[in-house]
């Protein structure tokens, strides 16, 4: 399903002084706003998905699951930079006729917060019933939840934090190390820096399975003890995310990443993350080695009245997408609990 494209009036400023002279957004939706305009379902997606949430987060938009499109109006827009349809590095700059590639100018997490507000008013989205992130995603949950707390109604923050650790920074690092070791990263076509973006994915994911994921599913098999599951592993999922993303894109929402810090300018995160009046469930997973448990515990003890549950996967970080039961079967019953 194509994304339909919202195209905002007039340019679009920065946090970080730069201007973009146009801005589309790229999003979907799922079923229908109802007349009383209180059953938005909102959702913050993650790195490298798209806006079209039932393509990425399996058994999620479905009958009986907690994002039902019977029940819900449920809306993704695709993020600033990304390579799906929102303004990035392969459009055009007007100013150009070319486009942008390393030119692009860099932004923040709070700069994808302020153009999803700008979608939600165009689409006549008052109040959030929901609003859930996952990973990036919830850095952006998180900062919209403060940016406006009366707005959000009930927020869901799975695997994430306030802000960046040096922890999430270096493997962002590493990352833009690999790509920027491309030779031909910087040039001026769409598939510069392919080998390198191969090679930052595969050190991404490391840290996104974890030993046990891998452990569990890559073991060698006996009949051929010279071909190594893991290695074969590491080279397809590089080469998978080369065949539908870019490396201009992925080198600048890695910046974006490391900006995040919902206390910038707000007394710190305790401070801004008193703020938040929505009812929230914090979600961390067992064996997540990128925001820990222990890193959930203490967003959940930062947020006002806040709950929290934990999701039991061999799977890290990617938990979120895997674990879609669990998932499930927590977010269920806090959307019908009463606030």
């Amino acid at each position: 399903m194509d994304p339909q494209i919202y195209t905002a009036p007039g340019p679009f400023e920065l946090e970080t002084g730069h201007t973009l002279p146009e801005l589309r957004i790229a999003y979907h939706t799922y079923g229908r706003m109802n007349a009383a305009r209180d059953n938005v379902a909102w959702v913050c997606h993650a790195l490298t998905a798209n806006s079209e949430v039932a393509d990425w987060w399996p058994h999620t938009v479905e009958k009986g699951r907690f994002l039902d499109p019977e029940r819900w109006f449920v809306v993704c827009a695709n993020i600033l930079g990304s390579h799906y349809g929102t303004t990035g590095p392969l459009h055009v700059n007007p100013a150009t006729g070319r486009p942008w590639y390393g030119t692009f100018p860099s932004f923040t997490i709070r700069d994808i917060v302020r153009a999803h507000r700008l979608l939600a008013e165009a689409l006549g989205v008052g109040r959030i019933a929901l609003l859930v992130g996952s990973s990036v995603g919830g850095f952006q949950a998180v900062e919209w939840a403060v940016m406006e707390p009366e707005r959000i109604e009930r927020l869901a923050l799975i695997a994430t934090d306030a802000k960046a650790s040096p922890w999430n920074i270096a493997i962002d690092e590493t990352q833009r190390m690999a790509i920027e070791a491309d030779s031909t990263y910087g040039e001026e076509r769409p598939d510069a820096g392919m080998k390198g973006l191969a090679a930052a994915r595969a050190l991404g994911l490391l840290s996104y399975r974890g030993p046990e994921g891998y452990n569990l599913t890559q073991q060698d098999r006996e009949e051929n003890p010279a071909l190594h599951r893991a290695c074969t592993y590491q080279q397809y999922q590089g080469e998978k995310l080369c065949r539908r993303y870019n490396a201009y894109s992925y080198h600048a929402i890695l910046d974006a990443f490391d900006t995040h810090d919902v206390g910038r300018g707000r007394g710190g995160v305790e401070a801004a993350l008193r703020r938040i009046r929505a009812r929230t469930l914090v979600v961390g997973i067992t064996t997540d080695i990128i925001f820990t448990p222990a890193e959930m515990r203490r967003l959940h003890g930062q947020i006002p009245g806040s709950l929290y549950r934990e999701i039991d996967s061999p799977f890290a970080h990617d938990g979120f997408l895997v674990e879609y039961e669990q998932l499930n079967a927590l977010l269920l019953p806090f959307l019908e609990e009463k606030a």
